[in-house]
């Protein structure tokens, strides 16, 4: 009986309540900028083997303990929808594939900045001219415009 008591009084000090998992953004996207220059990879996620754009996200948000989703075409449920005006560092951007009459998702970057200079995300590119982890103007880039869908916001970046 006593050691029932015990059960009673003292287990609700403890929370077992699991806190999520929260990241500065600064902090965020200085670890993206780290990997400046990876190469693409199709299918990977990893520095050693290369990024696809959707791994390259998954990597900087997992390495947080943050979960997102693996492939592009699961962001269309993702996140809470921002406008490009109100984005902010941290946000998810989200582009078609190379088929712009496609209005699916099918390329992810991370949002750097949003000032006088514009909209500026890193991401995992396979384009021909530029390869790899790299920083896009989105404001500046009329290719990025025709394929943007939306930006979406991760609850745990502060």
């Amino acid at each position: 009986m006593r050691k029932l008591l015990f059960l009673f009084l003292f287990i609700p000090l403890f929370s077992f309540s699991q806190e999520k998992p929260t990241v500065h953004a600064d902090t965020l996207i200085a670890f993206a900028k780290k990997h400046l220059g990876t190469k693409y990879r199709y299918a990977q996620c990893t520095p050693k083997e290369g990024f696809d754009c959707s791994g390259f996200v998954y990597y900087i948000f997992g390495h947080f303990n943050i979960k997102v989703p693996r492939a592009s075409m699961d962001y269309e449920n993702a996140g809470k929808i921002i406008s490009i005006d109100s984005c902010r560092k941290g946000d998810v951007i989200v582009f078609t594939g190379t088929n712009i009459k496609k209005r699916a998702p099918g390329h992810v970057g991370i949002i750097v900045s949003n000032d006088k200079d514009g909209v500026i995300f890193i991401h995992s590119s396979s384009g021909h001219k530029r390869i790899g982890v790299i920083l896009t103007n989105f404001t500046q880039s009329e290719y990025y415009h025709k394929r943007f869908i939306k930006v979406v916001r991760m609850e745990a970046v502060q």
